[in-house]
Parts: structure tokens; sequence; C-alpha cells
């Protein structure tokens, strides 16, 4: 689902590339030292197994911003939340929510013609999850640390568009919040973005430069 959203989010921009590139010789598209870009990426999935009467949905928001040290570096904040939901038969069965605050830092690599931009990120991030039901709701903190690639497409001048894409690789770890819990982590790597980082998902966004 996140794969078919990015792709078609991605034809869509190719297709204004299209119409607007008569426009485009006269006009500065890109990131310039001392600028700021303030940018809101939303991430959501969704399944619904008719086999086993089985759904669930999942939102996450991330408000950023970025201070570009040079042309083509940018270091920034970010928060995020998010929350899950399961149902059987139209019955929940498991809830969760969380929320983490970090920092992360980008370095844009490769331009696809003058409005696409193409970049690196890691990130660094803190966070705290809720999971469960009624009496058997659990709570964690963790950390996470990941790295990852995604593309902004310039609209105009000021407003960007922001595709990106869960991070490649991946390391957290979590503890719960309970006397006696022991910490986990884990390690994930994967070109297509599956990745078991709790605080990263596929996303689309829509920013503004400063």
């Amino acid at each position: 689902m996140k794969n078919l959203i990015f792709t078609a989010a991605a034809v869509l921009a190719f297709g204004f590339a299209n119409a607007q590139s008569e426009n485009d010789s006269a006009k500065t598209f890109g990131f310039a030292e001392n600028d700021i870009f303030v940018e809101g990426n939303l991430g959501f999935t969704s399944t619904d197994n008719k086999n086993t009467n089985a759904k669930t949905n999942s939102v996450q928001f991330s408000p950023k911003v970025s201070y570009f040290i040079s042309d083509n570096v940018a270091i920034g904040v970010q928060v995020g939340v998010g929350s899950a939901k399961g149902e059987l038969n139209g019955v929940d069965v498991s809830k969760s929510s969380s929320f983490n605050a970090g920092v992360f830092g980008r370095y844009y690599f490769l331009e696809l013609g003058k409005r696409f931009k193409t970049y690196g990120s890691a990130n660094i991030d803190f966070g705290s999850a809720k999971s469960g039901l009624g009496n058997a709701e659990v709570k964690s903190n963790g950390t996470a640390v990941g790295v990852g690639l995604g593309l902004n497409y310039f609209v105009t001048e000021r407003i960007v568009l922001n595709f990106g894409l869960r991070n490649i690789l991946s390391y957290n770890t979590s503890k719960v919040d309970a006397p006696g819990a022991k910490s986990s982590s884990n390690f994930g790597f994967d070109l297509n973005g599956n990745v078991a980082n709790p605080f990263a998902a596929g996303s689309f966004g829509v920013g503004y430069r400063f």
C-alpha cells in the first residue's frame, strides 16, 4: 500500500514537471545555505483481510524543522506521533500509540531535473509507546537510529512536496516500563523499507522553504 502511494505520488509529480518545464528556465528551484525548511510528513497504512475478518489501521505524523548549513547539507529537529488499531470480526483486539522526538541530518546528492532533489538522511529518536487494551496495557521507552532516502519536488520556489521512504537501515532498543524488565533491541536492513523501526515509516509531506 505504501509503495503504491509513493509510486502514484511520484508519477503525479513527474506530470507536474513536464507541464511546467517551459517555465522553469526563469526560476530557481532548490535549497541554499541559511535556508529554513518547515515540513509535515504523514504516513498511513490500512489492511483488510476478508478471509479472517481482520483489519489494521495505523497513522503517523511527523513535523520537522531543518536549517541548511550549506547548499546540500541540512540539520534539524523532529517530533512524531502515531497510533495503530487492530480489529477481528469488528472487535478491537489491539491498540498502540507512540510519541518520539529527535534530531536528523540530510545530504542532497542528486538532482532529477530542476524540481526534483534526492537526499539521504540519518536520524536518532527517543520515544515512548503504549500498547494493549485495558488492564493489559504495556508502556515502553526506547531509542531508534535510522538511515533512509527521500525525494523533494518543488511545486514552486517555496512550496515543496516530500516523499520519504522507510529507513533502509535501522537499529532500535526498547524497555518495558515495569520492575525487573530488560531491554530488547533489533537491527534491520531492507532496500524495500520493511525494517523493524517503530519510529520510521514511508511518508508523504508538504513543506515551505523560508
